[in-house]
């Protein structure tokens, strides 16, 4: 038989509520992303702290090691130095 004498309302009624279920389905996963977007944030930001430290801690050693080794051959240290001031300069003049 035909469905004509059903309430039409009936029929939009039920679109209302599929409607109202999508946007709370959307609202739902907007929020599970935004979540998820914020933990990997968190989570970058912490490994790049880490990287930013360890470079850090590397530049402090090799500034002391750097020290350490001119106050024991400081001759050495002059020589080198002067050695790579002429080296640059001869570089330099050639551009």
């Amino acid at each position: 038989m035909s469905r004509m004498g059903e309430n039409p309302s009936h029929g939009q009624g039920g679109m209302a509520e599929q409607a109202q279920q999508v946007a709370q389905n959307l609202r739902e996963v907007g929020g599970q992303v935004r979540d998820a977007a914020r933990e990997k944030y968190n989570q970058l930001s912490e490994q790049a702290h880490e990287y930013y430290e360890q470079g850090r801690q590397k530049a402090q050693e090799w500034e002391e090691s750097l020290e350490s080794y001119i106050q024991e051959k400081p001759l050495q240290a002059v020589l080198i130095a002067a050695g790579v001031g002429v080296l640059l300069g001869l570089l330099w003049k050639r551009r």
